[in-house]
Formats: C-alpha cells, structure tokens, sequence
C-alpha cells in the first residue's frame, strides 16, 4: 500500500516532526498559510468544524469559503466571512437540512442544490456529482481574490499540502468519510487555481476518529469488547471498517505479534491514513491492512479466531454483514459488534430549560436503509445465527469539548437550533467549563456472538 505524500515528507523533516501537539488547528492553518506564503486563500471541507475556528478568528485569510455537503453546521463562526460563503447540498440527507437552515443565518451567503441527489455523511458527493460541484465552486470563487502560492508538497505543523495548477490558492480540506476525497474534481480546478490537498491526522474524519479512540470511556467500550472475544494466543484478528485504525493500533500495543491483526475498510483514502500511522507508531508490521467490503469479505470461510466491527453496520446491509463476519471466523469463533444508538437519547451534562434539552438528547439520526443504530442489533445477531449472545449497551463520554469528535457532534446541536437557543446553549456550556464540568455521553448498542462449535 503506498505511502502518502505527507508521510514520506515528515519522514525527511524531522524538524516539521517535532510538532508542537499543544497547537490548535487554527494555529497550524495559519502557520502553514504562513509559511506557504498565502495572505488570502479560498477555502473548501465538508467538515465545518475544521475551519469554524479560522473563520472566527482571521476571516480576512479566507478569500472564500466552500462547504460541501456538510452534515453538521453551526452557522456563528461564519458570520464574517458569509458574504464570500458557498454550500453545496443535495436534495435529502442531512445537508440539505443543514445547510438550509443556515442559509437564513447567513446573510449574503449562496446555497446551491444538487438536484436528486441524497448526500448522507458517508456520501462520495464530489466523485458522484463533479461537473455541477466544480462548476459551482468555479463560478463562485472567481469572484473573489486569493493569493499565488509558488508551487511545493510538504508538511508544515503536522500537516500534509500537495500542490497542482497555477492560479490563485483554493486549499481542499478532507471529508468525512468520502472514500475519493477531492479526486474527481482535482483535475478541473487545477485549471483555473492553485490546488492545495491537505492530510493528517488533524483534520478531517481522521482527527474525528483518532480524537474519539482517546476517549476513556471509549477505550474502555473496546476493552470490555475485547475481554469478551478473549482472543487465544495465535488466533488471527479481523477488524472490518477500521477507519483510521487507532483501534488496530490499541490491539497491537495490548496483543503484540501473538495475533496477527487484519484491518480492513472499503474506503481507500481512511486506509492509507490508518496506514501511515500505524508507520509512525511503529506497529505497521503487526497488522496488514487490506481493502474489503463488510457485504462481501475476500476471505475463505474460518479464516479468524476473532472479528469485529465498530460503528460501521450503521452504514451497510447489516444482515448480510453479520452473515459475512460469522462465516470467516471459526467454530467457536467471537464475533464483536458495536453500533450507535440512535433509539436512546444522549446526555449532555448542561443546565438547559425544556424542552431545549429534550431537543438536543436527539442523537443524530445517520442510519442507511439497510443499516443498524438500534437494539435490533441483538436479534439480528441471533438471527444471523449466531449461538450465544453476549449484549452490553455501553455510554461513551466525552470531556474535550475543544477536541474534534466533540466539535463534531456539538455542530450537529448547533446545526438546529434558533439564535435565540444556540445563546441559551453557549451560556450553559460556558458556565460549565467554567465549572470543569463539561461533558456528554452518547448510548451505543456493544455485543459478542459466538459461533457454533457445529456449523
């Protein structure tokens, strides 16, 4: 699997490794605008949260602003910069509700509809959409000037730029879960802009994702998990969907080379991000990660002792994922599952009147239609045919409301509430960081399935 661009320059710069982790990402945006020498550059994510601090605090270095289908957006941070904002959203899913309701608190901005089109948070929408997103995005963006940045590829505070084209600077930041990313759409813009692709393990659903594996709470979900497949020395381990693989990472520190590890994902760009960290913290020779489908694994039957899967059933045929993960481990096998909860309200630990608070206890309601987030989990395991149960809905917290899974989730609160409300929610989580009693809790759906010693 090839390495990326970032990682193979940090490798060479160890200067740039000695990041300062203490930084915020607003810090190393500006820096590495800084250092590339950009006073102003167009900016487009899907993730508002990455760039709702830079927004606030130096709107006059966002020449303007794209977000693409995003499905979380607080509008506040974005009030300087709404008269050069763009959203791009589809007919349905999340961001067309998102991105409308913003539109009212954002003056100036402009909002454009990909028509029938449905753009869930696992959407490839560039890929899926090109010609009408690059269309949009070209046509906004001329009419705003950014700087000419001079061609280069590095790293620069822990983050990772490749650059194509020529033309004023338009800097993509990454989605979610996109498995393309950007690609699509890389090819046009670079004919009229300086493309600046940026990557690591601070932005995107990769920060998300690492930020949320450092949750105790969280830890200790995947610890019990982990307990109650009890992996025998030897027996191979299989994670389908692992994302950035800071679970992989967990299990080589706890496991060693006594179980090898297989971790694999359909998304091509969260595997060589997993991959570029497992590089860095030395465990990359004790799991191999490989390209799969949770629908249809490439391996032969009994191939593992143990599997499991972490918030990924939510977004596919989870029954036939469940009949794929019992048929590749063995007689005896465990089999471990961990879904969201979207039929239990989470907790926001806040001084809020109703019903605002019944209001925000909603979880976010990302489900495909074939997906699991609910206590069908338990039967469909028994369905799936799996011999013995074990079921343990679990709360994970989290307590770093400046850290990017809280900012994730708190911009989907934000997403939906009035100015009038959003005041009320900012004046009670001030007063409870204030109190060094900020946190919330979220349900998820955890169980092990045995596999029958008969079958």
């Amino acid at each position: 699997m090839p390495r990326l661009w970032w990682a193979t320059e940090k490798a060479k710069d160890n200067a740039n490794a000695r990041m300062d982790e203490k930084m915020t990402l607003t810090e190393r945006l500006l820096a590495l605008w800084d250092h590339l020498g950009i006073a102003r550059a167009h900016v487009a994510t899907s993730m508002s949260g990455d760039v709702a601090g830079l927004a606030a605090a130096a709107p006059g270095r966002i020449a303007s602003l794209t977000l693409c289908v995003p499905s979380r957006l607080d509008p506040a941070p974005f009030a300087a910069v709404a008269a050069r904002m763009l959203t791009i959203a589809g007919t349905q899913g999340m961001a067309a509700a998102v991105t409308s309701r913003a539109e009212a608190r954002l003056p100036g901005s402009v909002r454009v509809v990909l028509r029938d089109y449905d753009a869930p948070g696992w959407a490839d929408a560039v890929s899926d959409r090109t010609e009408e997103i690059v269309g949009a995005m070209t046509g906004f963006l001329s009419r705003f000037q950014a700087s000419v940045p001079a061609q280069q590829q590095g790293t620069f505070e822990g983050i990772g730029y490749r650059m194509s084209g020529a033309g004023p600077a338009l800097v993509l930041m990454p989605f979610f879960l996109a498995p393309t990313q950007w690609e699509a759409a890389i090819p046009a813009l670079s004919k009229e802009f300086t493309v600046i692709v940026l990557g690591g393990r601070h932005l995107g659903g990769v920060a998300a994702l690492e930020d949320r594996a450092l949750a105790p709470s969280y830890r200790g979900m995947v610890r019990t998990l982990l307990d109650t497949m009890a992996p025998e020395a030897g027996e191979k381990i299989l994670d389908v969907g692992c994302g950035s693989g800071a679970l992989d990472r967990m299990l080589a520190e706890r496991y060693g080379s006594a179980n090898p590890i297989t971790a694999t994902d359909l998304n091509p760009f969260l595997l060589r991000e997993a991959a570029v960290l497992a590089s860095e913290e030395g465990v990359i020779g004790t799991i191999d990660f490989r390209q799969a489908n949770a629908e249809a694994l490439p391996f032969p039957d009994a191939s593992f002792g143990c599997a499991f899967t972490v918030t990924v059933l939510e977004e596919c045929d989870a029954d036939l994922a469940l009949r794929e993960l019992l048929r590749v481990v063995r007689p005896g096998g465990r089999v471990g599952v961990i879904v969201r909860a979207v039929d239990m309200p989470q907790w926001w630990h806040l001084d809020l009147p109703e019903p605002l608070r019944a209001s925000v206890e909603i979880p976010p309601q990302s489900v495909g239609a074939k997906g699991v987030a609910d206590a069908s989990l338990y039967r469909r395991m028994k369905a799936a045919g799996f011999g013995t149960v074990t079921c343990f809905p679990s709360l994970v917290t989290l307590d770093r409301p400046d850290g990017p899974i809280w900012r994730y989730r708190e911009d989907h609160v934000l997403s939906g509430l009035s100015p009038d409300d959003a005041g009320i929610w900012h004046a009670a989580t001030g007063a409870a960081r204030a109190d060094g009693l900020l946190f919330m809790a979220h349900p998820m759906h955890c169980a092990v399935g045995t596999k029958n010693a008969a079958r």
